[in-house]
């Protein structure tokens, strides 16, 4: 039987200039997508997976998200007050009981790789996810649910890809696969140029991985863009674990670029209880003029 996944960890360090001025002072993982912060999105979908432990590997801009995920008793009692118990319901269950809150500083932004070696203390040498809340996926199973059942099948380490059209493969990691044994993992590529990709299935914002990776990640030099990259640590691992790539199912948005997030704001407003009727009935009019 797979080892049970308990931890899961966040790097929240970036600084998000791609939405400046908005991430000014403000983290881009508390950008709401309608009512709830991308970050808020990360951890419920983790805990659905079974996670109970959160790690987040933050910057010293990122004193909002633990102020998100903790106690604010005055703002309870006025709720209560008002009677407003939907909104009090809303606040007070966004860490259920029985998880925990870890929050680690990464001192420097030496990348994805370095933000994961950062969590190992919380983690230990356990399995772990590792999600970036960037990827808001919207489906009917939670994605790291769909990842932890794959892990149950045959163990190791799980990696969520997607197939992008070649011309883009120089933004993702890119991984080429032996179909004859559930896709697992023989080669993986940090960004490579189209015509030097092993393939176009590309690695998204979703890691199931083994403790052994921490290991890997400490003797890992600094790769593409000067950063220490998850995507080397991973392909050092292949020899040692097996990790399969894993085509998930449901709708990914890269709500790291101003088009993604949009797209995820008006998809997530369609489909609100609050909002979606008048938003569907907005969005016709406006096309109609």
């Amino acid at each position: 039987m797979s080892q049970k996944i308990r931890a899961a960890v966040f790097p929240v360090a970036g600084r998000g200039t791609r939405f400046l001025p908005a991430t000014k002072a403000s983290p881009k993982e508390m950008l709401p997508i309608v009512d709830k912060p991308l970050i808020q999105y990360a951890v419920e979908e983790a805990i659905d997976a079974g996670a109970t432990k959160l790690v987040f590997v933050t910057g010293s801009s990122k004193r909002a998200i633990e102020d998100h995920f903790d106690t604010d008793p005055e703002l309870e009692t006025a709720l209560k007050d008002a009677g407003k118990d939907d909104l009090l319901k809303s606040i007070q269950a966004i860490v259920p009981d029985g998880v925990a809150c870890i929050y680690i500083r990464q001192g420097e932004p030496l990348g994805l790789g370095h933000a994961v070696l950062c969590a190992r203390p919380a983690v230990g040498d356990e399995p772990f996810f590792v999600h970036l809340a960037d990827d808001l996926i919207a489906s009917d199973v939670p994605c790291l649910t769909q990842m932890a059942a794959e892990y149950e099948r045959h163990g190791g380490g799980v990696i969520a890809v997607e197939t992008v059209p070649p011309e883009d493969t120089s933004s993702y990691g890119i991984v080429a696969v032996d179909e004859a044994d559930n896709n697992r993992i023989v080669r993986i590529v940090e960004k490579p140029a189209p015509e030097n990709a092993p393939s176009n299935l590309a690695v998204v914002g979703r890691y199931l991985l083994p403790g052994a990776i921490f290991d890997k990640l400490e003797t890992t030099g600094r790769g593409a863009g000067g950063e220490i990259q998850l995507t080397d640590a991973i392909a050092d691992l292949l020899d040692d674990v097996a990790v399969y790539a894993y085509a998930f199912k449901g709708e990914r948005f890269d709500c790291g670029s101003k088009l993604g997030y949009l797209k995820a704001t008006v998809a997530h407003g369609l489909e609100h209880p609050d909002t979606g009727d008048a938003f569907r009935k907005y969005l016709a009019d406006v096309i109609a003029r």
